[in-house]
């Protein structure tokens, strides 16, 4: 893995598809001429996050919000893991995070695998599934940069998504995501830091800001991680860009001093995938 910079615009998501977009390009600007070559938007950054928007709001791939995206990734030279939004195919939606290099070329996607289908007495209630679709594919991507994985928001409640990845290679994992007030504040970074810790992997972790008035609150608080599970970057709640310094010889450091990776017992345990 190389060294850079690396963003999160922590964007506040509106109604407007457009001001959602305009914002969005705005602030990928910002980062790339502060220096950030890979750039990482929230869950769902063009819609609010609501069932009920999310066929509204849904796109065909390319789509008026994914050509926006290429170009800028194209016109600022950078790589951008554009968040996610929901996607339309067939009859189908899901929830999609586009990754696109420096040319505003497609380099993959990935399909949030785990819906978020849950219900806390007193707190949240949200089912993904009663209009999302899962996906089936397990993220990892060849870069200049190094190799990068992706997982979407609720993802991260499962250790093994995320050892697939590490197993594919992964040295960075990005992971749009929209934690709410109720599981945010308990799970958020502490499941953040333990992914890194358990994979050996910089974790980028990507949220929107919070609106007090939207039908779902978002926590905030994105956050950049070592494999060694310290915090480099963190938010709040408001508005704003954090960058954090990805070092591959930390890295690889880190994977020679306690080799967690190679310790492994395959051959008593392992992951199949289907």
């Amino acid at each position: 893995m190389k060294d850079f910079k690396v963003a999160i615009c922590q964007m506040l998501t509106t109604d407007n598809k457009e001001k959602n977009i305009s914002k969005a390009v705005q602030m990928i600007e910002e980062a790339a001429q502060n220096g950030a070559a890979l750039v990482v938007l929230p869950e769902i950054f063009n819609s609010p996050y609501d069932n009920g928007c999310f066929p509204v709001y849904a796109e065909e791939f390319p789509g008026y919000t994914s050509i926006a995206m290429m170009e800028v990734a194209r016109n600022c030279g950078i790589y951008l893991v554009a968040g996610s939004i929901p996607e339309r195919e067939g009859e189908k939606i899901y929830n999609t995070s586009y990754f696109y290099d420096r040319q505003g070329k497609l380099i993959g996607k990935h399909r949030k695998m785990h819906l978020f289908d849950i219900n806390i007495e007193g707190g949240q209630y949200f089912k993904e599934s009663d209009v999302l679709s899962p996906g089936d594919d397990f993220a990892v991507f060849d870069t200049e940069l190094g190799k990068i994985g992706i997982g979407i928001c609720y993802d991260i409640r499962f250790p093994e998504y995320f050892r697939v990845l590490s197993e594919k290679g992964a040295e960075l994992i990005v992971l749009p995501a929209a934690f709410n007030m109720t599981t945010g504040p308990a799970h958020w970074e502490i499941s953040v830091r333990m992914r890194a810790v358990d994979n050996q992997v910089y974790m980028v972790a990507a949220s929107p800001a919070r609106d007090e008035n939207a039908s779902y609150v978002s926590y905030g608080n994105s956050r950049i991680v070592d494999p060694w599970g310290t915090i480099l970057a963190s938010a709040q709640t408001e508005e704003c860009i954090i960058y954090g310094n990805v070092s591959g010889g930390k890295l690889s450091s880190i994977r020679e001093q306690l080799p967690l990776i190679k310790h492994l017992k395959k051959d008593k345990y392992g992951i199949e995938i289907k």
